[in-house]
């Protein structure tokens, strides 16, 4: 095939350019910019854009299939001459559906969570040697892309996104694949520019389940309430799997799961991942894999990148990334690390900088999120509401909606990463939860500070 990628830079879409090209499709896509890792990794293919910007003249009739990224606008010159053509448009999740539709289709779906279920069946299956197709939304060691597409493979594992298809498919993604087998692990409110409520937002849920094949699977995480009541409610021809958190026991800073064959160390923690771990179980042995053959596997996951990542290790202080931004996320992530190490002091750092996270309106939400933390500091930049076209936030806005008196709010840069470098680390544990970068602060650098 012949396929043209419009916004071809993104996370998601220069990952399904480098596996069609891997799989001996003829590749070309179009950006008007591209950022690190996507540049660097498209141009090690020979993929990359000699030229940034739309060029309508890329679009020809020889071409079988045209992508259109989220980041491409619906007067994009290029889009506009495929549709002139009449090309086969397609958005990123329709191609996937249609790459697949032969295929046992697993589809990882809820709020949080899904990226590190949809990472752990990932590692059991390679860890087993079994292939499978597979569209995750993090790197995972061992992986060389975050997309693997073949003709042959009988099973295609997909990380379910609730987020909209493109700027001509309003659908959210999760609503095309139609499962055969579908997980729901959480529902808290999210993409609030998009799901205005969250009943709003439920309704996708429920709409995902309705497109679950006749016969198919759903396997759903009954501790939480609304996935409950919604899969309990579905009239859904399917069966209906419930899974809990396991039991398990933390000594030593080590992580035990209870298992028929007793405690077994695991290299994840955090409530929610054992809850994580327990849906994952499930949707493997819907997969052919026995419980036992699971845990042999399970036992090496050391987690997706950016997901409770350690970044980097003293004798007596350690230091976590996380993409936690929702406030359901942040919760969990900070309970997780302080149960974790409950005999440091915990230094939780928040960036503010998802739409929702930054819109006064949801603000409240974050009430409580980082009551586990020891010193809890809450970072925004001004510029990303005004980039968003929100309405300003002030500090005391943040300072009310978390409900903690003794909250650190920044929105410098310079001063934030002054107070990290200020800070003592004996016997500490820091944790930065954030979907960006916190105004530039290099990652690499955080060994330096905290020795």
């Amino acid at each position: 095939m012949r396929v043209h990628f419009i916004a071809i830079g993104g996370s998601a879409m220069h990952n399904l350019a480098l596996a069609l090209h891997e799989k001996g499709d003829v590749v070309t896509g179009s950006d008007d910019a591209i950022f690190e890792p996507s540049k660097t990794r498209l141009q090690n293919e020979g993929l990359l854009p000699e030229q940034m910007g739309w060029f309508a003249d890329k679009i020809t009739s020889d071409i079988d299939a045209v992508i259109l990224g989220m980041h491409a606008k619906a007067d994009n010159p290029e889009l506009l001459k495929a549709q002139e053509l009449g090309l086969h448009i397609y958005s990123y999740p329709e191609f996937i559906f249609e790459h697949s539709k032969n295929k046992t289709r697993v589809v990882i779906g809820g709020s949080h969570g899904k990226t590190t279920i949809t990472s752990m069946v990932l590692h059991v299956m390679h860890y087993h040697n079994r292939a499978v197709d597979y569209l995750v939304g993090a790197q995972l060691e061992g992986f060389k892309t975050m997309v693997h597409l073949t003709e042959d493979n009988d099973f295609i594992v997909l990380e379910g996104d609730e987020y909209l298809s493109s700027p001509t498919d309003l659908r959210p993604k999760f609503h095309l694949y139609q499962p055969n087998i579908a997980l729901i692990s959480g529902i808290a409110w999210d993409h609030i520019n998009v799901f205005p409520t969250f009943e709003n937002y439920v309704d996708q849920f429920k709409i995902f389940i309705d497109k679950i094949t006749d016969g198919g699977i759903l396997v759903y995480n009954e501790e939480d309430a609304t996935v409950k009541q919604i899969v309990e409610d579905a009239t859904k021809p399917i069966r209906k799997m419930p899974y809990e958190t396991p039991e398990y026991a933390i000594e030593n800073g080590i992580t035990y799961l209870e298992t028929p064959d007793g405690p077994m160390p695991i290299e994840v923690f955090g409530a929610h991942n054992l809850n994580n771990l327990a849906g994952a179980k499930w949707i493997c042995q819907n997969m052919g894999i026995d419980e036992e053959d699971f845990y042999e596997a399970i036992q090496s996951f050391k987690g997706a990148a950016k997901r409770l990542e350690k970044i980097a290790e003293t004798t007596s202080a350690v230091a976590y990334k996380d993409f936690a931004h929702s406030p359901s996320k942040v919760n969990a992530t900070t309970q997780a690390v302080k149960k974790q190490y409950p005999n440091k002091k915990l230094i939780a750092c928040l960036e503010l900088h998802t739409y929702s996270s930054l819109n006064a309106e949801f603000l409240s939400q974050y009430e409580g999120a980082l009551d586990a933390a020891d010193v809890a500091v809450v970072f925004y930049s001004p510029d990303a509401v005004a980039i968003k076209k929100l309405e300003e936030i002030s500090k005391t806005q943040i300072e009310s909606a978390f409900k903690r008196n003794d909250l650190i709010v920044y929105t410098n840069p310079t001063e934030f990463q002054n107070f990290l470098k200020e800070q003592t680390f004996n016997e500490s544990v820091l944790l930065l939860m954030s979907s960006g970068n916190y105004g530039g602060l290099d990652f690499d650098e955080v060994q330096t500070i905290i020795s």
